[in-house]
């Protein structure tokens, strides 16, 4: 017994979608959990998923450590976990066990077809990682006509109308007709990445307008045309072995296009900030230059208590709120004090080095009054704590700026789970695929993107190791905030 992976029994029972973390807590301390036919009412007693019998209310609570559900997503259905105005994909799938689900990729409201749907962050990063070249195939109706040699400049790799490169495409035109004198088409297109409205944008480029957009597979996984739209069914172990093996296979896949980056997100786009409602931060490292201090704070505070800091310590903490990395030291480190303690000594290792030390990151001031002047709204995302958001915010007077401040604190789950974000859209009054998010961190980008929200990621000296990752995970990378402000519309 116990030679797996340990958890804490509230995650457990919250991560199995039996109610939020204090939820499941109440239900604890009330006695109706047993664990192995014991009443136990310890919220953060250790168990084994795979062998400990947990029972809420005499009813089994079964454990799946990883779900996939291939989706036959219908138009009108966003590809996002929650959404204050439309149903989300993750809505559809009734049967599934865990709460941190997400969609790998997106497809626009108005496409349909195969959907990955999972919590396996690994499979989903090396899929929608730019460099392993997924193909993604999709059927697609065209109207306007089309201009001459258009298989061969998709195959040789376009240029759209906003300067942006793509990779080659196999295009197949299947069909061509003429309704009331307008040429319409139907086509078969597989790309090889996933930029913004890459499909629609590609045909646009060339005189056509998609009127209807089905993606029919991902890599080796093909849509099962026994699923109705609307429907699904969870992945075979055969089609999970698939996804896995193509992963690793591309992982040394070197693109024969010497015009295009293997990291194609280097350099901004030209936003049409128009379609742009809010504008949504992290905070460490993306607005203000503080990840250094982060790192003092972890060697100082382990030091204090016979430790050297753990080479893999920042990267295993990434993206956790501050309650969970307090949570986390504890347990690690065996610390001899309660976790309110902890969190004390933090706050107050911290609030002084925020007050006189933080500088804000290059090109942030103009860039705030930049957004403001646009009248676009702004929200901040951190794994913080609120009273040391509050100090830095205060300490470079730029609070005025965000009609929104949230902590992972405030959500179940910390970044990578798009928790916080979605919470912050939600709050300023916005929809997700509206916002733009910052963020310095591998982490961070992943749970914009499963929020639905296109992703900037912003260099940092602190993560200057991990930004090809960043620039794989991201729709952008850019070094200045006041790159994106140049030629602006």
């Amino acid at each position: 017994m116990g030679q797996g992976k340990s958890i804490r029994l509230d995650r457990f029972l919250a991560e199995m979608k039996q109610g939020t973390r204090s939820q499941v807590k109440e239900m604890i301390r009330k006695g109706r959990v047993l664990v192995d036919g014991t009443v136990c009412r310890e919220s953060d007693r250790k168990i084994f998923p795979d062998e400990t019998r947990v029972t809420l209310d005499g009813q089994p609570v079964g454990w799946a450590d990883t779900e996939y559900y291939m989706l036959n997503k219908p138009q009108g259905v966003v590809s996002a976990t929650e959404d204050g105005r439309y149903q989300t994909v993750i809505d559809l799938i009734d049967e599934a066990k865990r709460k941190d689900l997400f969609p790998v990729g997106r497809l626009d409201i108005d496409t349909e077809g195969l959907l990955l749907i999972t919590n396996d962050g690994a499979l989903a990063h090396e899929l929608l990682a730019p460099k392993k070249h997924v193909d993604k195939v999709y059927f697609a109706r065209v109207k306007g006509t089309l201009k001459e040699g258009i298989e061969a400049r998709f195959q040789a790799g376009l240029t759209l109308t906003d300067g942006t490169p793509v990779r080659p495409a196999e295009l197949v035109i299947e069909k061509k007709w003429n309704d009331a004198g307008e040429d319409l088409c139907e086509a078969r297109l597989t790309i090889h990445e996933g930029k913004f409205h890459q499909v629609k944008r590609m045909f646009e480029a060339e005189g056509g307008e998609v009127i209807y957009l089905k993606r029919l597979s991902m890599g080796p996984l093909a849509l099962d045309e026994a699923l109705a739209t609307g429907e699904y069914r969870a992945l075979r172990e055969d089609e999970i072995r698939a996804l896995k093996e193509r992963t690793l296979t591309s992982q040394n896949c070197v693109s024969n296009d010497e015009n295009l980056s293997d990291t194609p997100n280097n350099t901004p786009p030209e936003i049409n900030w128009n379609t742009v409602d809010a504008v949504l931060f992290d905070l460490d490292g993306t607005l203000v230059d503080s990840m250094w201090m982060w790192k003092a704070i972890d060697v100082e505070f382990l030091k204090r208590y016979g430790y050297d800091c753990p080479e893999d310590l920042e990267k295993v903490i990434e993206g956790m709120s501050f309650s969970e990395t307090a949570i986390y030291f504890k347990d690690r480190f065996q610390l001899p004090m309660t976790l309110d303690e902890i969190k004390a000594i933090w706050i107050e290792m911290s609030i002084d080095k925020y007050r006189h030390e933080v500088p804000l990151k290059s090109g942030v001031a103009e860039f705030l009054s930049f957004l403001k002047k646009k009248g676009i709204r702004m929200g901040i995302a951190t794994s913080n704590a609120q009273d040391m958001v509050a100090a830095v915010l205060d300490s470079l007077d730029i609070r005025s700026y965000f009609g929104v401040v949230a902590t992972a604190c405030e959500v179940a789950a910390g970044k990578p789970a798009p928790d916080i974000y979605l919470k912050v859209a939600a709050d300023l009054g916005v929809q997700p695929e509206k916002c733009l998010v910052f963020e310095d961190v591998p982490a961070g980008i992943l749970a914009g993107k499963r929020a639905g929200m296109r992703v900037g990621a912003v260099e940092d000296v602190f993560s200057l190791s991990m930004t090809e990752e960043k620039k794989e995970l991201a729709d952008f990378y850019i070094r200045d905030y006041r790159e994106l402000i140049q030629g602006a519309r």
